[in-house]
């Protein structure tokens, strides 16, 4: 698979696929962004993933692995919110924020 479009597209199903449905697209459909700080986008045949500073990368001919990985992190995520999350919502979003992504 070539066009990142197309490769994003199929991750999203996969991802709501498995519950994850708030995933949304940044960047005309050229990033996903999952949770806030962990975003995933589609380059050079291969889904690159990043949460703050880790990194990960997965084939892009297999869009339900990668979601499956994603869909891993990002629960554990909401399962364990990481203590840095309230001061980057509020730093985002002013401090309004509320205590979801």
């Amino acid at each position: 698979m070539t066009d990142p479009r197309a490769a994003m597209a199929k991750l999203r199903v996969e991802l709501a696929g498995l519950g994850v449905d708030d995933a949304y697209s940044v960047c005309e459909e050229a990033m996903l962004s999952v949770w806030i700080g962990l975003v995933v986008t589609y380059r050079d045949g291969f889904y690159r993933w990043q949460e703050g500073v880790v990194k990960r990368r997965h084939l892009g001919t297999d869009p339900g692995g990668c979601a499956i990985r994603v869909a891993r992190r990002y629960a554990e995520l909401r399962a364990d919110v990481p203590s840095w999350w309230e001061e980057l919502a509020k730093t985002l979003r002013g401090e309004t924020a509320e205590k979801y992504p």
